[in-house]
């Protein structure tokens, strides 16, 4: 399909079902798309964070993508995540997601050393030159601990490498220092948050949209949220960013006794979209430790709170 610049609105970073066996889940995937797109999605993610693609082998990655774009089916932009440690590896993700018909790519700074500014700016400008798909950098110094300078983003949309950015650095001082720079309106850089709790003031402050991990659990709520904003009622988009807030509590019902954030999060998000009905299994990739019985009462009582359930 025509890859819309910029790229506004909803794009949830699509979980990646998986049987009890650990293997891809193609039925439950392709239900989720489904769902995804029927509550209004502008867009859908592919193999990020919240697809578990750091878990996944290759042949899994390529499942998953061969199943999402088959399922969208070209009613929305599907943007793959090509996430990897350097560059040559980085390039054969890249050519996993061009056949298999992705839109977009998605690409964080090599991550297995600490890459200077110029090494990294080199490796976006490869992997955009060699896939000849728009090109989204993903900030996550969290995961990658590398922040992308503001000033080599700028750069890399000027000269038309970049086409977008999604903005889960946390850092939102200088999230906001690019929104307001000219040269990022000038070039037509598309900038999405993956802060779910902040969406409203990113969004005030002139984001494009938002790619949140929630929005597995509840779509049509961000919807709402970017609906409300781009139509100037402020006051609707902060209820509905409350409510949202609250129900990201759910990504705390792990016990932090006994498993990572990590586990408790992605946890969450499976087991509250197999409660909606959305995936057959709740079970995440190796070695996440699974919620127990008091973790999923914990995530159905935020659902139910929510009116989700």
């Amino acid at each position: 399909m025509s890859f819309p610049a910029p790229l506004r609105g909803v794009v949830p970073p699509v979980i990646t079902p998986l049987t009890p066996a650990g293997e891809v889940d193609t039925a439950s995937l392709r239900r989720l798309v489904g769902h995804l797109i029927g509550a209004g999605a502008h867009g859908l993610f592919l193999l990020g964070s919240s697809g578990e693609a750091a878990y996944l082998t290759d042949a899994q990655r390529r499942t998953v993508l061969e199943t999402a774009v088959d399922a969208v089916a070209g009613r929305v932009p599907v943007l793959a995540g090509i996430i990897e440690t350097t560059t040559p590896r980085v390039l054969d993700r890249a050519a996993d997601a061009v056949r298999a018909g992705a839109d977009a790519l998605v690409a964080t700074a090599p991550f297995y050393a600490r890459t200077h500014p110029a090494e990294t700016v080199a490796h976006f400008r490869r992997v955009r030159a060699a896939a000849g798909l728009p090109l989204f950098a993903y900030d996550i110094p969290a995961a990658v601990h590398t922040k992308l300078p503001r000033e080599a983003v700028l750069g890399l949309a000027a000269d038309g490498t970049l086409a977008g950015l999604k903005d889960s650095s946390g850092d939102e001082g200088s999230l906001r220092r690019l929104l307001v720079d000219p040269r990022r309106t000038t070039s037509g850089l598309s900038v999405l948050t993956g802060s779910e709790l902040t969406v409203d003031a990113a969004l005030l402050a002139g984001a494009d949209g938002v790619v949140p991990g929630l929005g597995n659990v509840d779509p049509r709520g961000y919807v709402r949220l970017y609906t409300a904003a781009r139509a100037g009622d402020w006051t609707a988009a902060r209820a509905e960013q409350d409510r949202l807030a609250a129900l990201f509590a759910l990504t705390e019902a792990g016990d932090p006794a006994r498993m990572g954030p990590n586990s408790s999060a992605l946890g969450a998000f499976k087991t509250a979209a197999h409660l909606l009905g959305l995936i057959d299994c709740p079970a995440t990739a190796a070695p996440q430790i699974p919620l127990d019985e008091q973790d999923v009462a914990r995530v159905r009582a935020h659902l139910t709170q929510a009116r989700l359930l």
